[in-house]
């Protein structure tokens, strides 16, 4: 619906939590849909895209955490009693985010400063709602927050292809809960005929939410890098 590439939208995207009234185009609203259904269907969630609810950020909490004007979200729903939920949820939840950078609408991944509406949601016995991504146009376009250097969450060096330092880099640029980043990449190379390999990991945080965070920047590794590169370990 532009010019922005994916890559652009990595570098671009930053967490809005202020948004304008302005309605999404109707080509922008199928699209979406059309995604969050691709992405339930490859990875087994239950994500839902919400329009014209005020009522998730209509709280308290909401407002200490300076949200306003939401009315727009995906509520990334999924079964309980798959182990890799986090995951999945941070990964299909940012390439959702990604594209909509991409159509210019602007988002926040949110994991406490929400309320769950019944009346709107469709919550299965077995499924749980696990955070929710704001979505809409933003009153800015957010602002860059400190990172680290390549070299502290990952094997990086001159030995390494570029392709991971590429995959590594953009990791860094991802959203992750209250910019913690706690996770590291690995290169593995080539042996035995075996291909390249990349190995993906959190560490605790005491704030949590870190495999929610390891989906996300997964995600962000493989477009940068080129999955044809390698494969996780």
């Amino acid at each position: 619906m532009n010019n922005m590439t994916i890559l652009d939208a990595i570098k671009q995207r930053h967490s809005v939590r202020s948004y304008s009234d302005r309605p999404f185009e109707k080509e922008k609203l199928d699209a979406l849909q059309a995604l969050v259904e691709e992405c339930n269907q490859q990875s087994g969630l239950h994500i839902q895209l919400v329009t014209n609810d005020p009522t998730a950020f209509d709280s308290r909490m909401a407002h200490y955490g300076k949200f306003s004007g939401i009315s727009n979200y995906l509520a990334m729903i999924g079964p309980k009693s798959d182990d890799l939920l986090d995951e999945k949820i941070g990964y299909y939840g940012e390439r959702l985010v990604l594209e909509a950078q991409m159509m210019g609408l602007n988002s926040c991944w949110v994991g406490l400063t929400f309320k769950k509406n019944p009346s709107v949601l469709q919550i299965a016995d077995g499924e749980k709602l696990r955070c929710v991504i704001s979505l809409g146009y933003g009153e800015s376009q957010g602002v860059a927050h400190k990172i680290k250097r390549a070299e502290q969450v990952s094997n990086v060096s001159d030995l390494t292809p570029d392709w991971f330092r590429q995959g590594v880099e953009a990791a860094l640029l991802a959203p992750t809960a209250v910019n913690q980043q706690k996770f590291t990449f690995e290169y593995l190379p080539a042996s035995n005929g075996q291909p390249a390999r990349v190995h993906a990991k959190s560490s605790f945080s005491i704030v949590g939410f870190t495999h929610v965070d390891l989906g996300i920047v997964k995600y962000h590794f493989e477009v940068a890098a080129g999955k044809e590169n390698f494969e996780w370990e």
